[in-house]
């Protein structure tokens, strides 16, 4: 229901005229303030900004604030109700109106007091205003919903690869202590120990298995995944490939009829849904079939994470096809292989340039009629160059991301010496409903004989 403003003028002011605002300082609010302030405590900020608040409805609309002087009393914080008055103590030439400020809490206590001087509006305004507009701020809240939801999982239990510094042992003893792994340390113990003394950490309660070096920790964390003594990798301070060839070994056991690939799972503030991206760590430059795999596991994540039937876009430069441009060939022999029953379980829909993938205004401009098409679930990249770049830019752009690979019987977690502990957290999550997902399996669907080889 819309409602009407009038403001007050400067002829129509009068000293000693008061507004009295009652105000409450919600938990979101705090976060919105919080953020724009830069500060984590907003306790101080209540009190100006509240003023300026206030002053927007006296006199009201066409007020040009000028001067604020406040001092302050006693803290409030988020939830506390409080009472802003606001009296025309002046009236000055040129417009210029002296207002009183004053707030108090419930017990009377004042909260802020002192001035605001404005110029005041000269001609009347009346102005039809709906309800207030939605200010977000970016929380990353679906990642927490994820940790969250592994809480009554149980903790996947986890081999993590040779945890030799700092950021890869805390990263361990972190997911531990949030719920979700039960780590199992395979690398050299006395580097191990060396590392836990010097940062802190206490891995007392976990259980160490020795080897030399960290060609031996792949193959020895592997070999427990094979044995299913483990349901996830969770790679340390080793190289990524040395971890990957141990997995990908004719003889692992870890390997699959699938392609093996990288999904990352991004909170993006402004994009209104989860959004995942594959693959950009992998697969340098998948063929068809290649790329029809990443796209079956990127779907089996979706559905694990709770999308029932996620939107697939297939990117490309273009949103036609194109003999010219090959990945817009492989989008539209994507999408026909969806038709036929051959990637089930999502809705495929390109080639699509990333702007008509995840913008409606971009698609409709366009004039794309798609079921995909402005709502995109999942980003399928031509290449792991373009996957990169666009996982990067987000996570510059304040994104929050998480990764996965996907593909071998055990999910691997790939996290970087430079990723945040959320970023570290979100991506053991992902494990862990993965691995919640596989125990609901039947032994045989578990522990199907292994596909033939497999190279990245």
């Amino acid at each position: 229901m819309k409602r009407i403003i009038e403001n007050r003028t400067f002829d129509e002011l009068t000293v000693g005229e008061t507004r009295i605002f009652p105000r409450s300082l919600t938990q979101r609010e705090a976060r919105i303030l919080a953020a724009w302030s830069g500060l984590p405590d907003c306790g101080a900020w209540m009190g100006p900004v509240a003023a300026l608040l206030a002053g927007a409805h006296f006199p009201g609309p066409g007020t040009l604030p000028l001067e604020l002087d406040l001092n302050f009393g006693v803290p409030t914080l988020p939830g506390d109700a409080i009472e802003i008055e606001l009296a025309v103590r002046e009236k000055r030439a040129l417009d210029v109106v002296v207002l009183e400020c004053r707030a108090a809490d419930r017990k009377g206590e004042i909260v802020f007091s002192g001035t605001f001087t404005v110029r005041a509006p000269t001609q009347k305004i009346h102005l039809s205003c709906g309800e207030v507009p939605d200010i977000r701020v970016n929380e990353h809240v679906r990642h927490q919903q994820l940790i969250d939801r592994c809480k009554e999982l149980g903790p996947a239990i986890t081999a993590v690869v040779h945890p030799c510094d700092g950021p890869s042992l805390r990263a361990a003893v972190e997911a531990a202590a949030a719920g979700l792994v039960a780590p199992i340390l395979v690398g050299p113990e006395q580097k191990i120990r060396a590392v836990a003394a010097a940062a802190a950490l206490d891995i007392k309660s976990f259980r160490l298995v020795t080897v030399p070096h960290s060609h031996a920790a792949a193959e020895a964390a592997v070999g427990l995944a094979r044995t299913g003594q483990v349901e996830a990798l969770m790679k340390g301070s080793l190289h990524t490939d040395e971890l990957m060839h141990a997995v990908v070994a004719p003889n692992s056991g870890l390997r699959t009829e699938r392609r093996i690939s990288h999904i990352y799972l991004f909170d993006v503030a402004d994009y209104p849904r989860p959004l995942m991206i594959t693959d950009a760590a992998v697969n340098i430059s998948p063929n068809l079939a290649e790329k029809a795999d990443i796209c079956r596991n990127a779907i089996d994540l979706a559905r694990i994470i709770g999308i029932a039937t996620p939107r697939v876009a297939i990117l490309s430069a273009v949103e036609t096809v194109s003999e010219r441009l090959p990945s817009t060939l492989d989008a539209a022999a994507l999408c026909k292989m969806a038709d036929r029953g051959q990637i089930a379980g999502g809705v495929l829909d390109g080639p699509l340039a990333f702007d008509n993938a995840v913008s409606p205004q971009a698609a409709c401009t366009k004039n794309i009629v798609s079921p995909v098409a402005g709502q995109a679930d999942i980003l399928l990249v031509p290449d792991l160059e373009s996957g990169n770049m666009l996982a990067k830019q987000l996570t510059f752009s304040g994104a929050d991301g998480a990764g996965i690979v996907l593909g071998a019987r055990v999910p691997i977690i790939l996290t970087s010496r430079a990723d945040p502990p959320g970023t570290r957290l979100a991506s053991c999550a992902i494990a862990c409903l993965m691995a919640k997902a596989r125990r609901s399996l039947e032994p045989d669907q578990r522990c199907a004989a292994p596909a033939g080889p497999l190279s990245l």
